[in-house]
């Protein structure tokens, strides 16, 4: 009997020990991919609409201004995961700013954000279906938003962020294609008049609402979301102070990109311009920007499924080798998860079935502490040395009071913009039902 329990020990140290290798194989660079694939998405697509709202003095600042806090927020997470190296989720840090309530109120935000991101990528994955399509003469909706599920859930499968990474190559140059070709499509568009001459304007548009305004706001935050999963991500860095190149790297190409799309776009369709932006591409291009746009859809909202699985199954399995996923019980508990997760994901796609609100509400609940707030109070409690008024910390305490601000008017007035939208929407009849066969897109 003893030599049995001393083999099945071995067995486990043997496990937990590829587990660590498995899990401890992120550098840099790939890390930088990983950020690219989570984060330039969906994003992009709704960056033309606000532009749309806020005209375009006030989005090209927006864009630049909240690209550069996203930054500096995740500069500071970043600190925080050097400082604590046990911190391997946002949940952990919630701990280490309010103890258990912390832990649990983060973990609870941090697992229903991704899903919620999950949801949109299902959303998203089902109107590219129906366009591409022409809403397949007459198929139900629903079947579309279940085949996207059906390849988020496959492609979660793979359970290390290491082995999604070369997916990430694929994912950018889909999604840079995918704008390319609507940008230029709506410029030949413009300029052969067969777009309405467009009536984009330097300024926000005529009769802006609060709730509007606030609409465009969230699904600007909605698109410089990374730093949620950045924590899971550097606890797979080998060399975790590397982190550094990856977000500045991130960070630019994110600026410049969501910045030119939104720009461009804006100008060549004007106030008419769809969200996601592929809609306004014309019946023909908008078909093809889509097809080209489904590896940045379904792979970007696999990463996410990974990310709110690795959580729920390290955390159920914390002090057992079933955690590193590469035993028989370790394998059949994730694809159980994974399957659960995608299911509600699903649910909350057809449940909430228009893409700028569903941002939106992903921003202000979630990405507003996620990038804002929290990152402004972990500087206060977990990174600064000394007082906060001394002459060394003052104008970092000055931007992060700031920072902390603008994260709580997200969260109580982009919410409260999100559901009013939505309310109204339906008293409207500009939308369709939730789980009904109508065309999405």
């Amino acid at each position: 009997m003893a030599g049995e329990v001393t083999d099945w020990n071995d067995i486990e140290k043997r496990k937990a020990a590829e587990g660590h290798d498995k899990f401890h194989r992120l550098g840099w660079k790939r890390l930088t991919v990983i950020l690219i694939v989570e984060a330039i998405a969906l994003g992009s697509l709704s960056v033309p609409s606000a532009f749309a709202s806020l005209g375009m003095v006030a989005g090209v600042i927006v864009c630049v201004g909240l690209g550069l806090i996203a930054i500096y927020t995740s500069h500071v997470v970043g600190q925080v995961k050097l400082m604590y190296p046990h911190i391997s989720h946002y949940a952990d840090a919630g701990q280490m700013l309010m103890g258990k309530f912390g832990y649990e109120l983060v973990g609870a935000m941090f697992a229903i954000e991704l899903i919620f991101l999950v949801g949109s990528h299902t959303l998203t994955g089902a109107i590219a279906f129906g366009n591409i399509t022409n809403n397949g003469n007459g198929l139900c909706s629903v079947v579309f938003a279940i085949i996207s599920a059906i390849i988020l859930l496959l492609l979660a499968i793979p359970p290390s962020f290491a082995e999604v990474a070369v997916l990430g190559y694929i994912d950018f140059a889909s999604i840079i294609i995918a704008i390319g070709i609507t940008i230029i499509g709506t410029g030949i568009e413009s300029a052969q008049g067969s777009i309405t001459q467009s009536d984009w304007s330097a300024w926000p548009k005529p009769g802006l609402t609060f709730v509007e305004a606030f609409i465009a706001l969230g699904n600007i935050i909605f698109a410089y979301s990374f730093a949620v999963c950045q924590f899971s991500f550097m606890d797979e860095m080998h060399t975790p102070k590397d982190y550094v190149k990856s977000i500045w790297a991130l960070g630019i190409i994110e600026i410049f990109i969501y910045t030119v799309t939104g720009a461009l776009i804006y100008v060549f369709v004007g106030q008419s311009v769809e969200s996601p932006a592929l809609l306004s591409a014309g019946p023909v291009l908008s078909r093809v920007a889509f097809g080209i746009a489904l590896p940045v859809i379904f792979i970007s909202g696999s990463i996410n499924t990974t990310v709110v699985s690795r959580y729920i199954h390290g955390r159920y399995y914390k002090d057992s080798v079933v955690r590193f996923i590469n035993t028989k019980k370790g394998w059949a508990t994730w694809l159980i998860l994974i399957t659960v997760v995608t299911i509600v994901a699903w649910v909350i796609a057809e449940a909430i079935p228009f893409f700028s609100d569903l941002l939106s509400i992903c921003s202000c609940l979630f990405v507003s502490g996620f990038t804002f707030y929290f990152p402004a109070w972990m500087w206060f409690k977990l990174v600064k040395e000394g007082k906060w008024y001394e002459r060394k910390n003052l104008p970092l305490a000055i931007v992060n009071a700031l920072v902390f601000a603008l994260g709580i008017i997200v969260l109580v007035c982009g919410t409260y913009a999100s559901i009013a939208d939505i309310v109204n929407q339906y008293n409207a009849g500009t939308v369709r039902g939730a789980f009904t066969c109508a065309p999405l897109g």
